[in-house]
């Protein structure tokens, strides 16, 4: 006979932080700890809320949506990335050097360690790969903070460097990218992998630059005038290019036009959160676009929806530091890491590439 194990907890926000952290762990052991001739449902327990800005919001997250934890535990999760063949979703957790991997009915395993840095010495506080994604053929791209570098996973074993300086000078610490139709690799580098990040005597670069790696081998800086460029996506047309900026000063995100040669035109500020630093949880961060344009991008708040022009739809607030998103299953779920958290919500959208 087998059983059917369901689960259903809502995680008051009023609790403290650790206490929410036991509950997501106990909970998630329970669903996944039955014997092996067990028949398993797990419903994952609920944080946050969901805050609608507009109407039309409830066409992209239905009415019913919920906030789920998958997996908790983590030191700081990043650069999340679904894996069709397989279907199953990696991740970074930066702080601990290691990538992990999340399958339905499997939950958390160690996909590779160390994800991001080498050496043997002790390097920064955030040593490990951060953004993560595909090559247009499928194989792994990471952003690794220690080693300062792009590297791609090889199908035959190992890594190996797609680029790791410019114009012979190292980079900061590669944080996120995407790739073009054209098979051309965006990243952005800011210094926060460094020991002593944009004040590190090791940094060979006094800016931080979003780049391009051209499907040829060569590496272009883009432009410079950001001070933490951090998020990085295209519009469906791939005519705008979005870069957050990680500041406090100017918590903002760009769109910059996609020239024909692929360099950028003249950014312009797309939507500035900087009144709401300090007092709601979360930077410009990672994000990602739907089908028709609209962006899901990690800030103060929570995961904040725009409209092609800058309109907020609606917020997707966990309630603690949301940092990147990815499309998953059939790609109308939403997958995303959050401090400590690895999180999805079901919507009725479908992401860009889907």
């Amino acid at each position: 006979m087998s059983k059917t194990i369901n689960v259903i907890i809502s995680i008051n926000s009023d609790l403290s932080l650790p206490m929410r952290k036991f509950i997501c762990f106990l909970v998630i052991i329970a669903g996944l700890s039955t014997d092996a001739f067990a028949q398993k449902t797990i419903v994952y327990p609920t944080i946050g809320e969901i805050h609608r800005e507009a109407t039309f919001f409830d066409k992209i997250i239905p009415p019913d949506a919920k906030i789920e934890v998958l997996a908790s535990g983590f030191q700081w999760s990043e650069g999340p990335v679904w894996i069709k063949e397989g279907a199953y979703l990696v991740f970074s957790d930066v702080p601990q050097n290691t990538i992990f991997k999340w399958k339905e009915g499997e939950g958390i395993s160690t996909f590779m360690k160390p994800s991001g840095y080498t050496g043997i010495a002790a390097y920064s506080n955030e040593p490990g790969s951060n953004g993560l994604t595909l090559h247009p053929n499928g194989q792994l791209v990471m952003c690794e903070h220690g080693d300062r570098r792009i590297s791609i996973l090889d199908w035959n074993g190992g890594k190996r460097t797609l680029t790791d300086n410019f114009e012979g000078r190292r980079f900061n610490s590669p944080n996120d990218a995407v790739y073009n139709k054209d098979g051309d690799l965006y990243f952005t580098d800011p210094p926060y992998g460094l020991p002593k990040q944009q004040n590190d005597p090791g940094r060979e670069m006094d800016y931080a630059g979003v780049f391009r790696l051209s499907k040829n081998g060569k590496t272009t800086l883009l432009t410079n005038e950001m001070t933490f460029p951090n998020g990085i996506a295209f519009s469906p047309d791939e005519k705008t290019l979005y870069v957050a900026q990680s500041d406090a000063k100017a918590a903002i995100w760009k769109a910059f036009p996609v020239l024909k040669d692929g360099s950028l035109g003249k950014g312009k500020i797309f939507y500035d959160a900087t009144a709401s630093v300090g007092k709601k949880k979360g930077m410009p961060d990672g994000m990602k676009l739907d089908k028709d344009g609209n962006i899901f991008a990690t800030g103060p708040g929570g995961i904040i929806v725009f409209s092609p022009d800058g309109k907020v739809l609606g917020t997707i607030s966990p309630g603690e530091n949301p940092s990147n998103v990815a499309w998953g299953d059939d790609g109308s779920v939403l997958y995303f890491t959050v401090d400590m958290y690895l999180c999805r919500i079901k919507t009725s959208t479908l992401g860009d590439g889907w």
